[in-house]
């Protein structure tokens, strides 16, 4: 899910392709271990190649150039595995992430706000949308997209980073040590960088 994933990485995804033999799978995984993501990024469109109809091929192509920083390249993919498969969110998110990423928030914006019209109920849509108006500078707008996340994924540490983080730049101190204090209960590391990245003195 792409909640669980810290800006930028695009690997958890790997593990879960169903267009992919396992046999491939390995080899991209070994791949992506090594860093290797040229290697993967010319593996995948050899088997875009061969099997242009199959999505995650073309995710897997976006994802290795995401993490090479190719960004409009990795938005061409991604965009093309929508295209195919249009109900998937999975691939909605991670062209919206992909997107945000390379420099353009307000496309990324767009991209999840159609998205909530194939599917309002996705936590990591809402998250993502958070995310992106705080790219923009916008807390007050990223408040109620974490929260509604928090509603559908209420155990997503990484939302309750990003929802104490909107609270402390709208000085809403209250609310954001509620969230440290939660936060801290379950998992102090993120939390002690939580309170670092807001610049709020520690308790």
């Amino acid at each position: 899910m792409i909640s669980l994933l810290p800006d930028g990485t695009f690997t958890t995804f790997l593990s879960n392709l169903q267009g992919v033999s396992n046999e491939n799978q390995k080899t991209i995984e070994a791949m992506a271990r090594k860093g290797d993501w040229a290697g993967v990024a010319e593996f995948a469109e050899k088997n875009i190649a061969k099997e242009r109809r199959i999505a995650d091929w073309w995710v897997v192509a976006g994802i290795a150039y995401a993490q090479m920083g190719q960004f409009d390249k990795a938005n061409a993919r991604f965009a093309e595995a929508v295209r195919m498969e249009p109900g998937e969110m999975e691939y909605r998110n991670l062209l919206a992430l992909s997107q945000r990423l390379g420099g353009e928030p307000e496309r990324a914006l767009r991209t999840l706000n159609e998205a909530l019209r194939v599917n309002n109920e996705n936590p990591d849509t809402f998250f993502l949308i958070g995310e992106t108006y705080m790219a923009l500078g916008q807390p007050a707008r990223a408040v109620p997209a974490y929260e509604k996340a928090m509603t559908l994924l209420p155990d997503a540490v990484e939302i309750w980073y990003g929802l104490g983080l909107a609270y402390a730049k709208l000085g809403r101190t209250d609310d954001f040590r509620e969230v440290e204090q939660r936060l801290r209960s379950v998992d102090p590391r993120l939390a002690a960088q939580l309170v670092a990245a807001a610049g709020k003195p520690a308790r």
